[in-house]
């Protein structure tokens, strides 16, 4: 999660619903329950977020 949350530069908790709602695919490791993401979901996120904006933009949803 401290690489997710570097890279997207977001917090913690900001993470953390981004999984829960499904939007970033992880998984639950150890007797602890440490989400894991991997580098491939990570970057699979990335790009859907990119074209969600993008067809945000073709539609004219964005503000300023």
């Amino acid at each position: 999660m401290k690489d997710v949350q570097g890279e997207l530069q977001i917090s913690a908790s900001q993470a953390l619903a981004l999984v829960r709602s499904g939007e970033l695919r992880a998984i639950q490791v150890g007797g602890r329950g440490q989400w894991r993401i991997a580098r491939a979901m990570l970057e699979e996120s990335i790009a859907d977020a990119y074209r969600r904006a993008a067809q945000r933009i073709a539609a004219g949803e964005v503000d300023g």
